[in-house]
């Protein structure tokens, strides 16, 4: 009787040693790295989905422009009067608001 109660003591040490402290090290990891990036890449993924002609947007170099013409791949950004340049619809960082 008194090996079978520290077999099963033996166990229950082996899971909290080892697993139970893994199982915590993901979930801290999914909580505060791989959710929030999930959720960045969902709004990217969001606003380049929305892009149309007009808008007013920074590529990811910082160069500001309008969007002259876009298809799916490709964006093309009226900078001036003269200036048109294309880039890829990815190197769109983000929207201007004005």
């Amino acid at each position: 009787m008194l090996l079978a109660t520290e077999a099963a003591a033996g166990t229950g040490s082996i899971f909290t040693t080892f697993v139970l402290p893994l199982v915590l090290m993901f979930a801290v990891f999914y909580f505060l790295l791989i959710r929030p990036q999930q959720k960045k890449q969902k709004a990217r993924n969001l606003m380049l989905g929305d892009l149309k002609k007009g808008d007013k947007v920074v590529s990811i170099g910082g160069i500001h422009g309008t969007i002259f013409e876009i298809t799916d791949d490709t964006v093309v950004l009226q900078i001036n009067d003269a200036t048109k340049m294309t880039f890829d619809r990815s190197a769109v960082n983000s929207v201007r608001a004005d």
